[in-house]
């Protein structure tokens, strides 16, 4: 990732800021613009054939170089007592559910960002940390965030983490979609570790149409509808069930875009006022100058030990 210096950050929020401040108010009313590339990539998650194993969970921790423990403890299936969420040190985790009428053959849900089409995040970050990029990942500038969390609050599957045991420089966590295998020619961890298939990798057009080919070929085993297909105006992972997603701990969506719903509740608010943007720029700036503050100073205090 790039790094900017004082200099070039202050400069990129004071010209988002003047840029937002010349629009006219109907612009402000319009959504942005989201161009994505028809030949983004995407996810299928058959939850149908996932058994639980949780070795994407291994994969995912051990590709982000975080602390994955032995391999051999994924098999305790004591942790699906507990409904859980991504977090900073597991960016994806699986679930399971019981449908009530066979215990003996549960639901696995895998659980990490859906990484969608109209991210809200993107919208959120005051920063312009985060963007959604051709092939799909939504993706983040580690030096530009400044840990405000405001993307947390906007995701509507609530998976942004937060690194809250950091007293100093804490940041957001989430799945990067393997951002930096894929854009080598690999498989997502995750998508390639899975020993029964239950992860399908490749673009989403494909993706949709082998979707509803399998609904069509076991009409019983699937329902007719591709999660993530529409929901918030389409994500790049999707999934196939047999049960009502609902009951998968699926949120119920629309199918409009999580940040035209945000933006138009703002731009209404501010409709007769300078435009939001021009106070995040100014709280960025404030946050960032006390981020790298709070780093000088731990810096001066190793000094001061004598940890030079």
């Amino acid at each position: 990732m790039k790094k900017l210096n004082r200099r070039q950050f202050l400069k990129g929020t004071v010209a988002l800021g003047a840029a937002t401040l010349t629009a006219t108010a109907t612009q402000a009313e319009a959504a942005p613009k989201n161009v994505l590339s028809p030949d983004r990539m995407g996810v299928l998650v058959d939850t149908t054939a996932c058994v639980g194993c949780r070795q994407c969970e291994f994969a995912c921790k051990k590709a982000h170089d975080l602390p994955t423990g032995n391999l051999e403890s994924y098999s305790d299936r004591s942790v699906f007592n507990t409904m859980r969420r991504p977090s900073d040190t597991a960016l994806t985790v699986v679930n399971e559910f019981r449908s009530g009428k066979d215990d003996a053959l549960p639901t696995n849900v895998k659980v990490q960002c859906m990484h969608c089409d109209h991210p809200a995040c993107v919208s959120a970050c005051i920063v312009g940390a985060f963007t959604k990029e051709e092939n799909g990942s939504v993706i983040w500038a580690t030096e530009k965030c400044i840990g405000c969390r405001y993307c947390m609050v906007a995701c509507p599957f609530q998976v942004p983490a937060f690194e809250y045991q950091k007293a100093l420089q804490p940041l957001i966590a989430k799945c990067d979609f393997c951002f930096n295998r894929t854009k080598e020619g690999k498989l997502p961890a995750c998508v390639g570790t899975c020993p029964v298939e239950a992860l399908t990798y490749g673009p989403r057009n494909e993706i949709i149409r082998v979707a509803r080919e399998k609904i069509r070929r076991e009409p019983e085993r699937y329902r007719t509808h591709i999660f993530g297909e529409h929901e918030v105006a389409g994500t790049s992972w999707m999934y196939l069930a047999t049960n009502d997603f609902t009951e998968l701990g699926f949120p119920k969506l629309h199918n409009k875009s999580a940040p035209g719903v945000s933006e138009s509740i703002q731009h209404g608010i501010f409709a007769s006022y300078f435009p939001p943007v021009f106070y995040y720029s100014l709280i960025g700036s404030v946050m960032w100058l006390s981020k790298k503050r709070h780093a000088a100073d731990e810096s001066e205090h190793h000094k001061e030990d004598g940890h030079e």
